[in-house]
């Protein structure tokens, strides 16, 4: 069996994992990171895309306001390049309670998130599609998030500062200890069944909401994280282009995320017993839509392009006084067993934020150190990612505008998201994985209107060409992609996504006889 040495290794590669992973290498200690999954395919990759600021909580969860506005602030300059400053709106409709905007904006000057009123007439010219009776509005810093792209870039700058070894589609058999400290882990690549011991000074439980489960693996009990799983409904383009939240308390369909190319209207929220638990009810699709209705009038004439669950980690140390998931705090959890079990090397964290994942690495990275005796500065807070060195932020249109410059200079694969075929071939060579949907988190590959069906057979086609792959090989690649996606589109087709899923149908069917594909 194969074996590894290292400092830290990292169970988990979502935005914690590998905001952990980045940390420590910028700490000058080597690591391992590891992901049953690809990185980000978790609860990171599974949510409406909102870089907070806070103001969602300012009311119910103070001290996760606080967090946030403070992490909002510094990643807007360390991983700028993943973030579109659309700036957020929180508007009392008339479904709202008048009287909860005076407790929203005393909330936000008690948590220092900056909140500005401003008239609803503005707010209406700005944002046209709004709901005409809006009563007040107040402007705060929120913005849109790229996990997979965040995700990546902590992995890539691990690897060039540190040498740190990344090794996504690897779960975690077994924990290792000796005596009552940890000593590392058994990996298995679940795609060829190799196992890979990893002997590590320190370990990370950096897995959200599948926490329990590995702390388990090693003997530790009472690690109780509550999932609360919530769906999302990706809206075919932009109905509006500020991040719009109901000015309430927190509840089901009640902001409206533009990210990229499309919106996203999140989220229910409904206590689960299995992380892995991806139910859409469509009950919660029509509740959805009845929501978005609330603050876009028309929006269920709007064109849904799928809908997806989401998983949050939710830690709560006792279970008594929680009637909801909606009643756990949305603040972070670390958990150093030399102290709460009395077993060494061993740690995790758990709960929190995507957009609280920096803070989270750090205040981990700090019991690492703890941990080996070494005291070691944390330097996140400064230390932009890679591809994010010169602090500018995404803007919509950036693939346009590259594509304009070499209009027949490179063939397009994915007509919807503006993938060229040289960037399709570069993230093939750079990753090595035959899944097409590790593409499509990286370059959104199958991500439009068409969800694939235009561009995949091309991809699978040029995946085949570029490595040698087998026919059966690149066949079982497209019909894994296909599945995948129709996960998320059948809850969800009518109207013109309905016509269009009729259409990939005859193409994939009629032409290419997808169901009859040797594998």
């Amino acid at each position: 069996m194969a074996g590894l040495s290292t400092d830290v290794l990292v169970i988990g590669g979502g935005a914690t994992g590998a905001g952990v992973a980045w940390d420590a290498a910028l700490r000058g200690l080597h690591v391992v990171l590891a992901d049953r999954a690809d990185l980000g395919e978790g609860t990171s990759g599974r949510f409406h895309g909102l870089l907070h600021s806070g103001g969602r909580y300012v009311v119910k969860d103070p001290l996760a306001a606080e967090e946030c506005i403070a992490e909002n602030r510094i990643l807007r300059r360390i991983a700028a390049d993943c973030i579109e400053d659309t700036g957020g709106l929180f508007v009392t409709t008339p479904s709202d309670d008048p009287a909860y905007a005076e407790r929203f904006a005393e909330g936000c000057r008690a948590t220092g998130v900056d909140c500005e009123e401003v008239e609803p007439a503005e707010v209406l010219r700005e944002e046209p599609r709004l709901h005409p009776g809006i009563s007040r509005a107040f402007r705060v810093p929120d913005a849109n998030i790229d996990a997979w792209k965040t995700a990546w870039a902590l992995a890539r700058g691990a690897h060039e500062r540190s040498g740190a070894r990344v090794l996504p589609y690897h779960a975690a058999e077994a924990i290792h200890r000796r005596g009552d400290q940890v000593v590392g882990a058994r990996l298995r690549d679940v795609r060829t069944g190799d196992e890979l011991e990893v002997e590590a000074r320190v370990t990370v439980n950096a897995t959200g909401a599948w926490a329990g489960r590995i702390a388990g693996l090693a003997g530790i009990e009472g690690v109780r994280v509550l999932p609360g799983r919530g769906i999302m409904i990706a809206m075919n383009h932009r109905l509006v282009n500020t991040v719009v939240n109901r000015c309430q308390m927190p509840t089901d369909g009640d902001i409206l995320v533009p990210i990229r190319t499309v919106c996203v209207m999140g989220t229910t929220d409904v206590h689960t017993d299995d992380p892995d638990d991806q139910t859409v009810a469509e009950d919660e699709v029509q509740a959805m839509l009845e929501d978005g209705e609330r603050l876009v009038p028309g929006f269920r004439r709007a064109r849904a392009l799928r809908v997806w669950t989401g998983v949050r980690p939710l830690f709560q140390d006792t279970k008594e006084g929680v009637a909801s998931t909606r009643d756990v705090t949305r603040a972070h959890t670390l958990l150093d067993h030399a102290e709460r079990d009395g077993v060494g090397g061993f740690v995790t964290i758990t709960g929190g934020k995507l957009t609280t994942f920096r803070l989270m690495a750090e205040e981990t990275v700090d019991a690492v150190c703890r941990h080996l005796g070494e005291e070691r500065p944390c330097t996140t807070a400064t230390e932009p990612l890679p591809g994010s060195e010169d602090g500018e932020h995404y803007m919509l249109g950036e693939r346009l505008a590259r594509r304009e410059d070499g209009l027949l200079d490179d063939q397009l694969v994915c007509e919807c998201e503006l993938v060229t075929r040289r960037k399709l071939e570069e993230a093939m060579r750079r990753r090595g994985t035959s899944n097409l949907d590790d593409f499509r988190r990286v370059l959104r590959l199958g991500m439009g209107p068409c969800q694939g069906g235009f561009c995949m057979y091309r991809a699978a086609g040029i995946m085949h060409g570029l490595d040698g792959m087998s026919a059966e090989q690149a066949n079982a690649a497209l019909l894994g992609f296909l599945v995948e996606r129709w996960k998320g589109v059948w809850p969800i087709l009518y109207g013109d996504q309905l016509r269009q899923a009729r259409l990939d149908d005859w193409i994939f069917q009629g032409v290419l006889d997808v169901g009859h594909l040797r594998e």
